[in-house]
Protein backbone atom coordinates (compact mmCIF):
# COMPACT_ATOMS: atom_id res chain seq x y z
CA UNK A 1 0.00 0.00 0.00
CA UNK A 2 1.39 3.41 -0.93
CA UNK A 3 1.61 6.33 1.46
CA UNK A 4 -1.17 8.00 -0.52
CA UNK A 5 -3.40 4.95 -0.04
CA UNK A 6 -2.60 4.89 3.65
CA UNK A 7 -3.69 8.52 4.05
CA UNK A 8 -6.92 7.89 2.21
CA UNK A 9 -7.52 4.71 4.21
CA UNK A 10 -7.04 6.64 7.47
CA UNK A 11 -9.48 9.34 6.38
CA UNK A 12 -12.02 6.73 5.30
CA UNK A 13 -11.71 4.86 8.59
CA UNK A 14 -12.38 7.94 10.68
CA UNK A 15 -15.41 8.84 8.51
CA UNK A 16 -16.85 5.37 9.04
CA UNK A 17 -16.17 5.61 12.78
CA UNK A 18 -18.52 8.58 13.04
CA UNK A 19 -21.44 6.40 11.92
CA UNK A 20 -21.23 4.38 15.15
CA UNK A 21 -19.97 7.14 17.46
CA UNK A 22 -21.64 10.50 16.89
CA UNK A 23 -19.34 12.15 19.43
CA UNK A 24 -16.64 11.96 16.72
CA UNK A 25 -18.72 14.18 14.42
CA UNK A 26 -17.29 17.71 14.56
CA UNK A 27 -19.37 20.84 15.10
CA UNK A 28 -18.89 23.23 12.19
CA UNK A 29 -19.75 26.89 11.73
CA UNK A 30 -19.27 28.59 8.36
CA UNK A 31 -18.78 32.35 7.94
CA UNK A 32 -19.35 33.61 4.39
CA UNK A 33 -17.56 36.75 3.19
CA UNK A 34 -19.53 37.95 0.17
CA UNK A 35 -16.86 40.50 -0.84
CA UNK A 36 -14.47 37.64 -1.68
CA UNK A 37 -16.98 34.75 -1.94
CA UNK A 38 -14.92 32.96 0.74
CA UNK A 39 -16.11 30.72 3.57
CA UNK A 40 -14.15 30.57 6.83
CA UNK A 41 -14.84 27.56 9.02
CA UNK A 42 -14.56 27.02 12.74
CA UNK A 43 -14.43 23.28 13.48
CA UNK A 44 -14.58 21.99 17.02
CA UNK A 45 -14.99 18.96 19.26
CA UNK A 46 -18.08 19.43 21.42
CA UNK A 47 -16.59 17.64 24.43
CA UNK A 48 -13.16 19.25 24.72
CA UNK A 49 -14.09 22.53 22.96
CA UNK A 50 -10.83 22.32 21.00
CA UNK A 51 -11.12 24.07 17.64
CA UNK A 52 -9.49 24.80 14.31
CA UNK A 53 -10.07 27.83 12.09
CA UNK A 54 -9.80 27.17 8.36
CA UNK A 55 -9.18 29.83 5.66
CA UNK A 56 -9.72 33.14 7.45
CA UNK A 57 -10.30 36.48 5.72
CA UNK A 58 -8.70 39.87 6.35
CA UNK A 59 -10.84 42.69 4.99
CA UNK A 60 -8.99 44.67 2.33
CA UNK A 61 -10.09 47.64 0.24
CA UNK A 62 -7.98 47.71 -2.91
CA UNK A 63 -8.81 51.31 -3.78
CA UNK A 64 -7.55 52.73 -0.48
CA UNK A 65 -5.12 50.00 0.57
CA UNK A 66 -6.85 49.79 3.94
CA UNK A 67 -7.24 46.58 5.92
CA UNK A 68 -9.93 45.79 8.47
CA UNK A 69 -10.95 43.07 10.90
CA UNK A 70 -14.75 42.94 10.72
CA UNK A 71 -14.74 39.47 9.11
CA UNK A 72 -12.12 38.13 11.53
CA UNK A 73 -13.90 39.65 14.52
CA UNK A 74 -16.97 37.53 13.68
CA UNK A 75 -14.69 34.52 14.25
CA UNK A 76 -13.28 35.96 17.47
CA UNK A 77 -16.78 36.59 18.78
CA UNK A 78 -17.99 33.10 17.89
CA UNK A 79 -14.98 31.43 19.51
CA UNK A 80 -15.48 33.47 22.66
CA UNK A 81 -19.24 32.93 22.85
CA UNK A 82 -18.74 29.19 22.31
CA UNK A 83 -15.94 28.94 24.89
CA UNK A 84 -13.61 27.31 22.37
CA UNK A 85 -9.86 26.77 22.61
CA UNK A 86 -8.20 27.32 19.23
CA UNK A 87 -5.49 24.75 18.56
CA UNK A 88 -5.00 25.30 14.83
CA UNK A 89 -5.31 28.08 12.28
CA UNK A 90 -5.18 26.34 8.93
CA UNK A 91 -4.70 27.54 5.37
CA UNK A 92 -5.75 25.09 2.66
CA UNK A 93 -3.32 26.93 0.32
CA UNK A 94 -1.95 30.40 -0.42
CA UNK A 95 -5.14 32.07 -1.60
CA UNK A 96 -5.25 34.40 -4.59
CA UNK A 97 -8.64 35.95 -3.87
CA UNK A 98 -8.42 37.19 -0.29
CA UNK A 99 -5.86 38.13 2.33
CA UNK A 100 -5.48 35.84 5.32
CA UNK A 101 -6.31 37.10 8.81
CA UNK A 102 -4.20 34.37 10.43
CA UNK A 103 -1.76 36.65 12.32
CA UNK A 104 -4.61 38.71 13.77
CA UNK A 105 -6.53 35.63 14.85
CA UNK A 106 -3.41 34.02 16.25
CA UNK A 107 -2.74 37.12 18.33
CA UNK A 108 -6.32 37.19 19.61
CA UNK A 109 -7.01 33.47 19.99
CA UNK A 110 -3.72 31.55 19.93
CA UNK A 111 -3.22 28.32 18.01
CA UNK A 112 -0.58 27.12 15.56
CA UNK A 113 -0.60 28.25 11.92
CA UNK A 114 -0.32 25.45 9.38
CA UNK A 115 -0.20 25.03 5.60
CA UNK A 116 0.99 22.39 3.11
CA UNK A 117 4.74 21.85 2.77
CA UNK A 118 4.65 22.72 -0.92
CA UNK A 119 4.10 26.36 0.06
CA UNK A 120 7.86 26.63 -0.43
CA UNK A 121 7.35 26.10 -4.18
CA UNK A 122 4.73 28.84 -4.24
CA UNK A 123 7.00 31.14 -2.24
CA UNK A 124 9.84 30.53 -4.67
CA UNK A 125 7.66 31.12 -7.74
CA UNK A 126 5.99 34.29 -6.51
CA UNK A 127 9.09 35.53 -4.73
CA UNK A 128 10.51 35.91 -8.22
CA UNK A 129 7.34 37.53 -9.58
CA UNK A 130 7.41 40.16 -6.85
CA UNK A 131 11.22 40.47 -6.79
CA UNK A 132 11.02 39.89 -3.05
CA UNK A 133 14.78 39.78 -2.52
CA UNK A 134 16.89 37.65 -0.23
CA UNK A 135 15.22 38.94 2.95
CA UNK A 136 12.09 37.02 2.05
CA UNK A 137 12.49 33.46 3.33
CA UNK A 138 11.26 30.80 0.93
CA UNK A 139 11.42 27.91 3.40
CA UNK A 140 7.94 28.07 4.92
CA UNK A 141 9.31 29.44 8.18
CA UNK A 142 6.46 31.98 8.34
CA UNK A 143 4.24 29.07 9.42
CA UNK A 144 4.33 26.96 12.58
CA UNK A 145 3.65 23.67 10.79
CA UNK A 146 4.11 22.46 7.22
CA UNK A 147 1.75 19.56 6.56
CA UNK A 148 2.57 16.48 4.50
CA UNK A 149 0.14 14.02 2.96
CA UNK A 150 -1.08 11.63 5.64
CA UNK A 151 -0.29 13.85 8.61
CA UNK A 152 -2.75 13.73 11.48
CA UNK A 153 -3.93 16.22 14.05
CA UNK A 154 -6.51 16.09 16.83
CA UNK A 155 -9.26 18.29 18.18
CA UNK A 156 -10.02 16.55 21.43
CA UNK A 157 -11.29 13.09 20.48
CA UNK A 158 -11.82 14.07 16.84
CA UNK A 159 -9.06 12.96 14.51
CA UNK A 160 -8.00 14.93 11.46
CA UNK A 161 -6.20 13.55 8.40
CA UNK A 162 -4.38 15.72 5.87
CA UNK A 163 -4.55 14.96 2.14
CA UNK A 164 -2.32 16.62 -0.46
CA UNK A 165 -4.56 17.64 -3.38
CA UNK A 166 -2.45 19.70 -5.82
CA UNK A 167 -3.58 21.04 -9.17
CA UNK A 168 -5.07 24.42 -8.37
CA UNK A 169 -1.68 25.20 -6.81
CA UNK A 170 1.13 22.81 -5.81
CA UNK A 171 0.41 23.42 -2.12
CA UNK A 172 -3.31 22.65 -1.87
CA UNK A 173 -4.30 20.44 1.05
CA UNK A 174 -7.64 19.01 2.16
CA UNK A 175 -8.36 18.43 5.84
CA UNK A 176 -10.72 15.65 6.95
CA UNK A 177 -11.99 16.02 10.53
CA UNK A 178 -14.28 13.17 11.55
CA UNK A 179 -16.78 12.86 8.71
CA UNK A 180 -16.19 16.37 7.31
CA UNK A 181 -13.77 17.25 4.53
CA UNK A 182 -12.53 20.79 3.93
CA UNK A 183 -11.36 20.77 0.35
CA UNK A 184 -10.15 24.34 -0.26
CA UNK A 185 -10.00 25.40 -3.91
CA UNK A 186 -10.33 22.01 -5.59
CA UNK A 187 -14.04 21.67 -6.14
CA UNK A 188 -17.12 23.89 -5.80
CA UNK A 189 -20.84 23.18 -5.48
CA UNK A 190 -21.97 20.52 -7.97
CA UNK A 191 -23.79 23.09 -10.12
CA UNK A 192 -20.67 25.29 -10.36
CA UNK A 193 -17.91 22.75 -10.93
CA UNK A 194 -14.23 22.98 -10.13
CA UNK A 195 -11.37 25.38 -9.46
CA UNK A 196 -9.09 26.87 -12.08
CA UNK A 197 -5.67 25.34 -12.72
CA UNK A 198 -3.81 28.04 -14.64
CA UNK A 199 -1.89 29.76 -11.84
CA UNK A 200 1.89 29.22 -11.73
CA UNK A 201 2.44 25.62 -10.67
CA UNK A 202 -1.17 24.66 -11.46
CA UNK A 203 -1.97 21.56 -13.50
CA UNK A 204 -5.42 20.52 -14.76
CA UNK A 205 -4.57 16.81 -15.00
CA UNK A 206 -3.21 16.86 -11.46
CA UNK A 207 -6.34 18.67 -10.27
CA UNK A 208 -8.53 15.98 -11.84
CA UNK A 209 -6.62 13.24 -10.04
CA UNK A 210 -6.77 15.14 -6.74
CA UNK A 211 -10.53 15.59 -7.06
CA UNK A 212 -11.09 11.95 -7.94
CA UNK A 213 -9.05 11.06 -4.88
CA UNK A 214 -11.34 13.17 -2.71
CA UNK A 215 -14.39 11.64 -4.36
CA UNK A 216 -13.18 8.15 -3.44
CA UNK A 217 -14.06 8.96 0.19
CA UNK A 218 -17.35 7.44 1.42
CA UNK A 219 -20.41 8.93 -0.25
CA UNK A 220 -21.84 10.34 3.00
CA UNK A 221 -18.68 12.38 3.68
CA UNK A 222 -19.63 15.99 4.23
CA UNK A 223 -17.79 18.33 1.85
CA UNK A 224 -17.18 21.94 2.88
CA UNK A 225 -16.09 24.34 0.15
CA UNK A 226 -13.87 27.40 0.37
CA UNK A 227 -15.89 29.47 -2.11
CA UNK A 228 -19.27 29.84 -3.73
CA UNK A 229 -20.26 32.07 -6.65
CA UNK A 230 -23.95 31.10 -7.09
CA UNK A 231 -24.28 29.11 -10.29
CA UNK A 232 -26.76 30.46 -12.86
CA UNK A 233 -30.30 29.76 -11.72
CA UNK A 234 -29.40 29.48 -8.02
CA UNK A 235 -30.42 32.40 -5.79
CA UNK A 236 -28.65 31.48 -2.56
CA UNK A 237 -25.01 31.00 -1.66
CA UNK A 238 -24.16 27.45 -0.59
CA UNK A 239 -20.99 25.77 0.60
CA UNK A 240 -21.84 22.33 1.99
CA UNK A 241 -22.48 19.20 -0.05
CA UNK A 242 -21.48 15.51 0.02
CA UNK A 243 -19.13 13.24 -1.87
CA UNK A 244 -22.12 11.38 -3.33
CA UNK A 245 -23.70 14.58 -4.67
CA UNK A 246 -20.39 15.56 -6.23
CA UNK A 247 -19.96 12.15 -7.85
CA UNK A 248 -23.41 12.17 -9.38
CA UNK A 249 -23.93 15.83 -10.18
CA UNK A 250 -20.77 17.91 -10.48
CA UNK A 251 -20.98 19.62 -13.86
CA UNK A 252 -17.22 19.30 -14.47
CA UNK A 253 -16.07 16.11 -12.79
CA UNK A 254 -18.98 13.79 -12.03
CA UNK A 255 -18.56 10.05 -12.46
CA UNK A 256 -17.98 9.17 -16.11
CA UNK A 257 -15.99 12.29 -17.02
CA UNK A 258 -12.51 11.25 -18.20
CA UNK A 259 -9.27 12.99 -17.36
CA UNK A 260 -8.83 13.97 -21.01
CA UNK A 261 -12.31 15.51 -21.15
CA UNK A 262 -11.73 17.38 -17.91
CA UNK A 263 -8.34 18.76 -18.96
CA UNK A 264 -9.74 19.96 -22.29
CA UNK A 265 -12.68 21.67 -20.55
CA UNK A 266 -10.59 23.17 -17.76
CA UNK A 267 -7.87 24.45 -20.12
CA UNK A 268 -10.42 26.11 -22.41
CA UNK A 269 -12.36 27.60 -19.51
CA UNK A 270 -9.25 28.91 -17.75
CA UNK A 271 -8.03 30.62 -20.93
CA UNK A 272 -11.10 32.85 -20.78
CA UNK A 273 -10.92 33.78 -17.11
CA UNK A 274 -9.53 37.06 -15.84
CA UNK A 275 -7.23 37.22 -12.85
CA UNK A 276 -8.86 37.42 -9.40
CA UNK A 277 -9.22 41.08 -8.48
CA UNK A 278 -7.12 40.71 -5.31
CA UNK A 279 -4.49 38.29 -6.59
CA UNK A 280 -1.55 40.71 -6.32
CA UNK A 281 -2.07 41.83 -2.70
CA UNK A 282 -3.36 38.40 -1.64
CA UNK A 283 -0.42 36.34 -2.83
CA UNK A 284 2.16 38.78 -1.45
CA UNK A 285 0.56 38.61 1.99
CA UNK A 286 -0.44 34.95 2.05
CA UNK A 287 2.97 33.55 1.14
CA UNK A 288 4.16 35.45 4.24
CA UNK A 289 1.70 33.62 6.49
CA UNK A 290 -0.75 36.54 6.36
CA UNK A 291 1.81 39.18 7.32
CA UNK A 292 2.15 42.38 5.30
CA UNK A 293 5.53 43.05 3.67
CA UNK A 294 8.03 44.59 6.08
CA UNK A 295 7.46 48.34 6.57
CA UNK A 296 9.87 50.62 4.77
CA UNK A 297 11.80 53.49 6.31
CA UNK A 298 8.65 55.59 6.76
CA UNK A 299 6.92 52.85 8.69
CA UNK A 300 4.49 52.00 5.87
CA UNK A 301 4.06 48.57 4.23
CA UNK A 302 3.77 48.52 0.45
CA UNK A 303 2.13 46.08 -1.95
CA UNK A 304 3.99 45.72 -5.24
CA UNK A 305 2.14 45.71 -8.54
CA UNK A 306 4.28 43.96 -11.16
CA UNK A 307 3.44 45.35 -14.59
CA UNK A 308 2.88 42.89 -17.46
CA UNK A 309 4.25 40.01 -15.36
CA UNK A 310 1.14 37.83 -15.05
Amino acid sequence: MTETDQALHAATAQIKAVRSDKSLRPTIAGFFDEATNTVTYVVHDAASREAAIIDSVLDYDAASGRTGHASADRIVEYVGDSALSVKWIIETHAHADHLSAAPYLQERLGGKLGIGREITRVQDEFGKVFNAGTDFQRDGSQFDRLFDDGDTLELGAIRGTVLHVPGHTPADMAFVFGDASFVGDTIFMPDYGTARADFPGGDAAQLFRSIRRLLSLPGDTRVFLCHDYKAPGRDEFAWETTVELQRTGNVHVRDGVTEEEFVAMRTDRDSKLGMPKLILPSIQVNIRGGHLPEPEGNGVSYIKIPVNAL
